[in-house]
């Protein structure tokens, strides 16, 4: 069962979200907060798999709180999905740099939202390729100068190299089409590139091989 909390200072968001996923088997709602200082003690109380996390709040907004969720080693089995009402909303980039597992428009198609909630819960980052490469073409238009990471010195070549196509928006699929690899091996190494940079998940590995300018802005021109 993926148990999930809601936070969203609209009851009406929250009871609509709340039909919609207590209709599922799999799925169950175990609360609810109507701002982001509520919704980090609840993390705590409960230990949601997944948290839909609205972005603007009065109070505590949801980008502070997801940065006190993601940052808590005691929430670290705890995913967060940003809630916005704009795609690619100003603040999504670094709610995932925080480490939000994805974003979701509150006007998603229901089966949408309800797959989201799975694929975050069983690991995935909830951002598609093309997702992912129009939030690289909004980074570059703010992009810095890139921040030194002695993380990425423990990676191996091929592990660079992987952490490049992933910030470049590839699915484990298309890697392993790129670099002649069985999905698995693929699979493998995104996943042990994770574990030693530190990342939550796919979608901060995809922000980190930005900042440090493992990949540059640009490519998708």
């Amino acid at each position: 069962m993926t148990t999930v909390l809601i936070v969203d200072d609209q009851a009406l968001v929250r009871g609509g979200f709340r039909a919609l996923l207590d209709a599922q088997d799999d799925i169950e709602v175990v609360g609810e907060a109507d701002e982001g200082e509520a919704a980090v003690r609840l993390a705590h109380k409960l230990k949601p798999d997944v948290i839909l996390m609205d972005i603007r709040m009065p109070g505590v907004d949801g980008l502070e709180a997801t940065k006190r969720i993601t940052s808590d080693a005691d929430l670290r089995d705890v995913k967060v999905v940003i809630l916005t009402t704009f795609d690619l909303d100003e603040y999504v980039f670094e709610a995932l740099r925080i480490g939000a597992s994805g974003f979701l428009v509150k006007s998603t198609e229901p089966a949408e939202l309800i797959r989201g909630v799975r694929a975050v819960a069983e690991g995935d980052a909830l951002l598609s390729p093309g997702v992912t490469r129009k939030l690289v073409a909004q980074f570059a238009q703010h992009a810095k100068q890139p921040r030194n990471n002695a993380s990425l010195e423990t990676l191996t070549e091929r592990e660079r190299e992987v952490m490049a196509l992933v910030g470049e928006g590839l699915s484990n699929a298309e890697i392993a089409e790129r670099l002649f690899v069985s999905p698995a091996t693929a699979k493998t190494h995104v996943s042990r590139t994770m574990v030693k940079l530190g990342a939550r998940d796919r979608a901060q590995l995809v922000v980190l091989a930005y900042e440090s300018g493992l990949v540059r802005p640009g490519w998708t021109g």
